[in-house]
């Protein structure tokens, strides 16, 4: 799996008119279906009076959970072309909805798929992409003895503790970067006294 997958910093809009017809798009970067049903009720309720809402979302590192919707647009119109324009970014947590203004002339599907990816790559064109590391979590259990080299390569590892508990015996669990995650395993592993309980 890779260490690293793209996403959009904050959100971006954009926007495509054809024969009267108006697309306005928007991208939002997004953990959580939670999120994004949130961002989808806001718009539908703002926009109400728009004739379709249409949609493509991505989510997690690998990329596999995604949804595509046309809202009532020719089968494969609106959401596939939207989509595809996170695919040619391999974008991920993001979701991307295109809100249609009717403009009384049909545009064919052909129109609509154009108008659709033009909308949803304006909004996209819009945003700053970043890079989003991919953690690992490992749990730890030590004796008091052992604090200070086990904070040493959380400092060293830049690891986020995610849960502790200093007593005479402690527990750590923290999230490594999975790119380090090998090195930082081995570290931890030449501490006496320090065991890796759970990766």
């Amino acid at each position: 799996m890779n260490d690293l997958y793209k996403t959009i910093k904050s959100v971006s809009k954009g926007l495509f008119k054809d024969k009267g017809s108006k697309f306005i798009a928007f991208a939002y970067p997004v953990k959580n279906e939670d999120e994004i049903n949130l961002h989808l009720a806001t718009l539908k309720k703002e926009y109400h009076d728009a004739r379709h809402n249409c949609f493509a979302w991505r989510l997690g590192a690998d990329k596999e959970r995604y949804r595509i919707n046309d809202d009532g647009e020719p089968s494969g119109s609106a959401g596939n072309p939207i989509y595809g324009q996170l695919q040619k970014r391999d974008l991920s947590d993001v979701l991307v909805v295109v809100i249609r203004y009717f403009g009384g002339t049909l545009l064919g599907i052909g129109g609509l798929i154009n108008a659709y990816r033009s909308a949803a790559s304006d909004a996209l064109d819009h945003s700053e992409i970043i890079d989003v590391k991919v953690y690992s979590k490992i749990s730890l259990e030590f004796g008091y003895a052992q604090m200070d080299s086990v904070m040493r390569n959380v400092k060293k590892y830049q690891l986020i503790i995610d849960n502790q508990q200093f007593d005479l015996e402690c527990k750590l669990t923290v999230r490594v970067w999975k790119r380090d995650e090998k090195r930082v395993v081995e570290k931890f592993g030449i501490i006496e006294g320090c065991s890796i309980v759970d990766i």
